[in-house]
């Protein structure tokens, strides 16, 4: 087993979480046991703070629940995507480098709380 599936086979384990997690940069946001253990085994706490620092953009504030899709290409080049809770892209972003070692990550943001889709 890869490290890439060893981690997503961990991943798909947390179910609710025992634990909230604050961001000091960012009172009043908090994260799960899930986002947690993602951020220390992929080295992801910029993830967080990428989606924490974007509560700022009024498209994105204004929803009650978000969907968070990094999708990283080959290049290393990636792009993440912020969904309604029916789907549809509401803002997009383009990094032009990153070393997050899965190929894609759902993640979703809900009553100021980040988790793993498998949280909820």
């Amino acid at each position: 087993m890869t490290d890439t599936q060893k981690l997503i086979n961990e991943l798909s384990q947390f179910h609710g979480t025992e634990n909230w997690y604050k961001n000091p940069l960012f009172p009043g946001y908090y994260y799960t046991d899930g986002i947690q253990y993602l951020a220390e085994q992929a080295g992801a706490y910029w993830l967080i703070d990428y989606i924490f620092s974007n509560q700022s953009i009024s498209a994105i504030r204004k929803l009650t629940f978000q969907a968070w899709k990094l999708d990283v290409n080959d290049d290393h080049t990636a792009k993440i995507s912020v969904m309604d809770d029916n789907g549809a892209e509401v803002y997009s972003f383009h990094l032009e480098f990153t070393d997050f070692p899965l190929k894609e990550i759902s993640l979703w943001l809900t009553d100021r709380i980040l988790l793993l889709p498998s949280e909820y």
